[in-house]
């Protein structure tokens, strides 16, 4: 038997077995527990230590705003809210006062979401003692069955609502409402945005709430799941005995599925509006979206989705980075927008009145691969990184976060997915690409880019030449019957990184061990430090940091605004050799990645890779020092961009807010403090970009490298040597100087109107004063910043329901200035603006005369003790340990520098480190008005 018949034969024998196996079930993950009540509740345990000692609670409801009628519109979000003001168990604001006592933070560890088809409330990252592990149970419970919907706690809630839903109004959320009919084809979605409408908010009987809870919130549509480090016979125990109790619903009420219909015709919407003043285009092909049991045929049909998406976005970014074309971006998608139907999306942000152009460029593109396919050189480097990620994932396989199982198990419970055992999931994608053709890639495409279920939605520009229907129709008649059209040439020709670099390797001329920290300093030939610890709390996990002083207190202020656009020139530079096209053919399977930022007083390098790919880690920092890249035609298409920003920001009501408070703070001509308009942009140049970063990156050896991670010792030093040591160094050590730049006066008080749609205040507070730095004052700030956002949440939100929620923040910085900062910033009714403001003063002064609640002391720092112990678990914590002792000289380990100083803070200290932030501190109190 010759070779080509062995090969052939294989080959269809793996097509023949490929054939038998389509229909079979996805191999399921046993790891995760699954199981179902007499009372239909299903529920869901994963039993995993990432964050040790502790666990995260959901319930996930298959309920949305979906099943609102036209009077409920807004009662599934209503009650998201109300399942933190009262249930059986826990009255009032019991559930947060309980959870917050253990630590645990109200948005940020206990939350929810309401969305059109389901309903997520959450507590996260909970200590699993004994107690709070049946408390948490008791609240998932409660919220399953028993909140109480209080008359009182109702009413107080709809102002709540009604500032969550003037905070989110915009522009663009306007223009979002006007297509909404057309992306939904009028179906029911189109009329039912969980915000809901604020009249029904404002008015809806208390009943009608409570049916909606119990028609709906039931336990044939509710599932929990529990994840964590938790004994999972122990908890299924646990759930059998308290939530068999919950009755069942009789005679309930069908849960359908709302379908979209089918359209012949394209669909159309052209939306505008008076605050948004830049295009976009967005065309889409509705498609079903089963929601049967899972098999290896849809196994391959998404991995075909899949490729087929990254090769066409590659080639679309490809476009995007030449300066002559007429879109700024575009992007290409495929998946889920509704219950039952998924999209293929083209989205477009068109050049300034080149909304036609823009259009055609971009559905040429797609209509080249739909009718010639893609090459066989896209295809390999696409298997390769689909390789890379199931690679990846499965060395990370035990270091999965809560969050990222959680999403397992609603798409499991919601939508009907499968739960696969990832490991059995990658050998059967190995067959199917040892069995893949591209005709079937080909037919992939083109079942996408179907003829029907079309919609074109164009968010235009008043006044402005803006793509109409007719336009768009004949454009797609023209590029899809372009006998013109020429298939698609990949160039890339398999170069490396470092192909045609002559490297001089050098080598480690010291090695010192620190017992402290466990870690180990390398002195290389050429005069670079690398800071190293080997850590694999997060498996196939490695960071590097590098920093040096100077910054952008160094740069001529003339030289300031090229200063700020020199990470985006090199980000879409490429580098080495290479344009970013080349590079993202070069990286295919690799997972490396660097970047780099100019800040006030530093330059950085921050990178960070998989275990086998540390080497391409090395060659990329080599490459940003030794063989930067300045690409004239990145620069042009930058420029384009930062001309489309400043059209897009000339209404935007937040970005005149954010230029009103530079002028009242520091005045119309600052050389630090400018505006982004005509005349900042005007002193952008592409050489003196080229020259700042060849200035600020030009001495390696002036920077502290850091390395942590699960690379040995051992396969780290070979690679120090010959990258690291190798980099050109020069003796130039550098640090910052004081830049820091000056109000206009000590004490600022001003009313700003504007031009808005909808009518709202927005009120900024700060306070900064001199402030020796320390470690115990920098946890003070955080901790008067913290209490004071519980006050706030009690007083500005639950009491006067004045704000959605207002943003508290307090630092002591320790460069340039040694200065404490305190600020809040809240949005808001006009009608309140007084009242609330006067508020915010009085709950600082509360704590400045000492009317401190012991409680919201402790309940802060119980948080940050919770917090430190979880994240002492994450290699992240082990880059901050190394980085604080080396550039900050203290050991994070030593609980004499956090869990003691924590211990020791009382009241007093609260007390009069307020008085010191307060006292002769200069201020401003800005407050944003719609004008009358």
């Amino acid at each position: 038997m010759t070779k080509l018949t062995t090969v052939v034969g294989l080959f269809l024998f793996s097509i023949s077995l490929m054939a038998q196996n389509m229909s079979d079930p996805l191999p399921v993950n046993q790891k995760i527990k699954k199981g179902v009540l007499e009372n239909g509740m299903t529920y869901y345990l994963y039993s995993t230590d990432v964050t040790k000692d502790a666990a995260s609670y959901y319930i996930i409801q298959n309920v949305g705003s979906i099943l609102e009628n036209d009077e409920q519109q807004g009662l599934a979000h209503f009650l998201e809210h109300m399942a933190f003001n009262g249930t059986k168990n826990f009255e009032g604001k019991g559930i947060l006062n309980t959870l917050q006592v253990h630590g645990a933070v109200f948005g940020k560890d206990i939350n929810a979401y309401t969305s059109f088809d389901e309903t997520v409330y959450n507590v996260n990252n909970i200590p699993t003692t004994h107690a709070l592990i049946d408390t948490c149970l008791l609240i998932l419970h409660d919220w399953s069955n028993y909140l109480l919907l209080e008359e009182e706690e109702i009413d107080a809630e709809r102002g709540v609502i009604k500032e969550e839903w003037r905070t989110r109004r915009s522009g663009r959320m306007r223009v979002f409402e006007q297509t909404l009919a057309t992306y939904f084809n009028n179906a029911k979605y189109a009329n039912r945005m969980p915000i809901g409408l604020m009249d029904i908010v404002d008015n809806f009987e208390y009943d009608a709430l409570r049916d909606f809870y119990h028609d709906w919130y039931r336990t044939d549509l509710q599932a929990i799941a529990i994840v964590g480090d938790i004994d999972i016979e122990e908890m299924e125990k646990k759930i059998i005995a308290l939530f068999s109790s919950i009755p069942a619903v009789e005679d309930p009420i069908e849960r359908y599925t709302v379908q979209i219909a089918d359209n012949e015709d394209m669909l159309y919407v052209l939306a505008m509006d008076d605050e948004v003043s830049t295009a976009n285009i967005s065309f889409a092909i509705s498609h079903p979206r089963p929601l049967k049991d899972q098999t290896t045929a849809d196994l391959k049909e998404s991995l075909l989705d899949n490729m087929a998406i990254n090769m066409l976005s590659a080639r679309v970014k490809e476009e995007t980075d030449k300066p002559d074309v007429s879109f700024l971006s575009a992007r290409v998608q495929y998946g889920k927008f509704a219950r039952a139907k998924n999209k293929f999306l083209i989205n477009i942000v068109p050049k300034p009145n080149q909304q036609a152009q823009a259009f055609k460029e971009v559905m040429t593109i797609v209509e080249r691969a739909v009718k010639f396919g893609f090459t066989q050189g896209e295809i390999d480097r696409t298997i390769v990184e689909i390789n890379s990620l199931y690679e990846n994932q499965i060395n990370k396989i035990n270091d999965l976060s809560h969050q990222n199982i959680i999403s397992t198990i609603k798409n499991n419970y919601l939508e009907n997915q499968t739960m696969t055992d990832v490991v059995k999931e990658y050998d059967l994608a190995k067959q199917i690409f040892a069995a893949l053709n591209g005709t079937e890639l080909d037919n992939t495409l083109k079942r996408m880019f179907a003829s029907t279920n079309r919609s074109l939605i164009v968010t235009g520009i008043k006044g402005k030449n803006n793509l109409s229907e007719e336009e768009g129709l004949q454009i797609i008649k023209e590029v899809e019957n372009d006998k013109n059209l020429k298939p698609y040439v990949d160039e890339f020709s398999g170069l490396t990184l470092m192909t045609g670099i002559d490297l001089k390797e050098g080598s480690i001329i010291s090695e010192v061990y620190n017992k402290e920290i466990e870690a180990k300093t390398f002195t290389l030939s050429n005069g670079i430090k690398v800071h190293y610890k080997f850590t694999d709390k997060n498996n196939n996990n490695v960071q590097l940091k590098a920093q040096s002083y100077g910054g952008k207190s160094l740069i001529n202020d003339k030289d300031l605004p090229s200063a700020g656009m020199v990470p985006g020139l090199i980000s879409t530079s490429g580098i080495g050799d290479y344009n970013s096209t080349d590079i993202n053919k070069i990286m295919a399977g690799k997972t490396a990645n660097t970047s780099i930022g100019i800040g006030n007083i530093t330059e950085y390098i921050t990178g960070s890779s998989v275990t086998k790919d540390v080497e391409t880690l090395l060659q990329l920092v080599y490459l940003r020092f030794a063989k930067p890249r300045f690409d004239q035609n990145a620069y042009d298409v930058l420029m384009s961009n930062v001309d489309n920003y400043k059209i897009r920001r000339s209404k935007n009501i937040g970005e005149k807010m954010k230029d009103s408070m530079t002028i009242t703070v520091y005045g119309k001509d600052h050389p630090t403090k400018r505006i982004f308009n005509d005349e900042y942009t005007k002193s952008f140049s592409f050489e003196k970009m080229k020259a700042i970063y060849l200035d600020r990156f030009n001495n390696a050896a002036d920077f502290e490298f850091f390395i942590i991670g699960d690379i040995p010792e051992n396969d780290l030093k070979p690679l120090l040597k010959k990258y690291m040591a190798s980099i050109p160094t020069n003796a130039v050590n550098e640090t910052w100087e004081d830049n820091t730049a000056s109000w206009i006066n000590d004490n600022i008080d001003k009313d700003i109107f504007l031009e808005m749609e909808n009518p709202k205040s927005s009120v900024r507070i700060n306070y900064v004063n001199n402030m020796t730095f320390s470690l115990k004052n920098a946890l003070l700030a955080r901790t008067l910043a913290a209490m004071l956002k519980l006050r706030f949440t009690e007083t500005l939100r639950e009491e006067e329901g004045g704000t959605y929620g207002a943003s508290v923040r307090s630092n002591v910085s320790k460069r340039p200035k040694e200065e404490v900062s305190l600020s809040v910033s809240f949005d808001c009714n006009p009608e309140k603006v007084e009242k609330l403001v006067s508020i915010v003063h009085r709950e600082i002064k509360k704590i400045e005369n000492g009317d401190v609640q012991q409680l919201d002391l402790d309940k802060t720092l119980t948080n940050y003790l919770k917090e430190r112990k979880q994240q002492q678990d994450q290699n992240s914590y082990e880059m901050s340990l190394l980085t604080n002792f080396y550039l900050e000289g203290y050991n994070m380990n030593d609980p004499e520098n956090f869990e003691e100083i924590v211990n020791s803070i009382t009241i007093k200290d609260i007390q009069e480190f307020t008085k010191k932030t307060l006292k002769n501190a200069r201020t401003f109190e800005i407050v944003f008005k719609p004008e009358k």
